[in-house]
């Protein structure tokens, strides 16, 4: 496995895409002002069975950090990360918000 998840944004399709072992996997968002929902995440079970959601899940939350956007993960795998990983991503979360 890569150590680093290469992402692009395809704001055309409104999902961040990556490509692992010529399988490409997406997250589904929509964006409302500073905020963007993650929705729907894209992947097969060999990729999932491989280890690879975590680290692509990882890897959007650190690109929309960057961003400096508030997440609202309506996912439930990716709130299920978030909230695995309460202390790292809480300051992504808007305020109010807990998950």
């Amino acid at each position: 496995m890569s150590d680093e998840i290469k992402i692009t944004d395809n704001e055309f399709l409104r999902q961040f895409e990556t490509t692992i072992d010529e399988e490409l996997a997406t997250i589904e968002y929509s964006q409302q002002e500073r905020k963007i929902f993650l929705t729907k995440v894209l992947m097969s079970e060999n990729l999932r069975n491989d280890g690879y959601l975590e680290p692509f899940i990882e890897t959007v939350l650190k690109e929309i950090k960057e961003r400096n956007t508030r997440v609202m993960p309506t996912s439930p795998e990716i709130a299920k990360f978030m909230r695995r990983n309460r202390r790292k991503y809480k300051d992504l979360l808007p305020v109010g918000i807990n998950i």
